[in-house]
């Protein structure tokens, strides 16, 4: 499964060592609600164990660090909207990637069951 979500998550830089508690909460409520609109067909069942690579499509090639990008919002998202039942390391295996889209910025999440 590919899902393509519009927009880039936040880097964990705005959040983290900041005292914006309530932004991050807003901000991560915001992005499961974008998950659970944008990531469908959903499974029959939420995946037990699943190999997620989360391609993000920047507008520029400015330089990001992969773990300011790691996925939280999202692998959170996909629980919440039942498409993986646990995001814990037993259950999901996880694979960043950066491109370059300076006319499409935005997130793909794939998903493939893992054995």
């Amino acid at each position: 499964m590919v899902y393509t979500i519009p927009e880039i998550p936040p880097s964990n830089n705005r959040y983290i060592g900041r005292d914006v508690r309530w932004k991050y909460q807003a901000e991560k409520r915001r992005w499961a609600g974008l998950i659970a609109l944008y990531c469908r067909p959903r499974p029959q069942k939420p995946f037990d164990r699943a190999e997620v690579t989360i391609r993000y499509y920047f507008p520029d090639w400015r330089r990001r660090d992969p773990d300011n990008y790691s996925g939280k919002m999202l692998l959170d998202g996909l629980v919440c909207c039942g498409v993986l039942e646990d995001d814990s390391f037993s259950c999901v295996s996880l694979r960043l990637e950066a491109r370059k889209d300076k006319e499409n910025p935005r997130t793909e999440i794939e998903i493939e069951e893992a054995p």
